[in-house]
């Protein structure tokens, strides 16, 4: 199944930012990297019409929970607008919002070069 059509099944430029949201806050976890790899490759490919990445590869790469709700957004996105919104509503009470470890301990670092004091408040 090609997913180079995904694209052009949104609304709007809106509901394709939501959709991207739900993947990149809720289910792209880095603590797998090789999955957060294969999900970020998939939210590449909601908005390119050339090939990021293959059912096959994130079935091989992609838990199969998280590979459910992969599966349910395509199907959305080729019924109809309103099946994307209840997608997302479904996604985002279904998954939490993952915590950002990469960028905190960025942040973090950056404080402690800064001497920043209150870098130690957020640990």
């Amino acid at each position: 199944m090609s997913l180079t059509d995904l694209r052009d099944g949104f609304r709007d430029d809106e509901q394709l930012r939501r959709a991207r949201r739900v993947i990149h806050d809720r289910l792209a976890d880095d603590r797998d990297p090789q999955e957060c790899r294969y999900l970020m490759r998939f939210w590449w490919q909601l908005g390119m019409p050339y090939q990021e990445v293959s059912m096959e590869q994130l079935g091989q790469n992609v838990s199969q929970p998280k590979l459910d709700v992969i599966k349910e957004l395509i199907s959305a996105v080729r019924t109809g607008h309103a099946e994307i919104d209840a997608w997302a509503d479904t996604a985002e009470r279904a998954f939490p919002v993952m915590q950002d470890r990469g960028y905190e301990a960025a942040m973090a670092a950056l404080a402690d070069s800064r001497g920043d004091s209150s870098a130690d408040a957020s640990r």
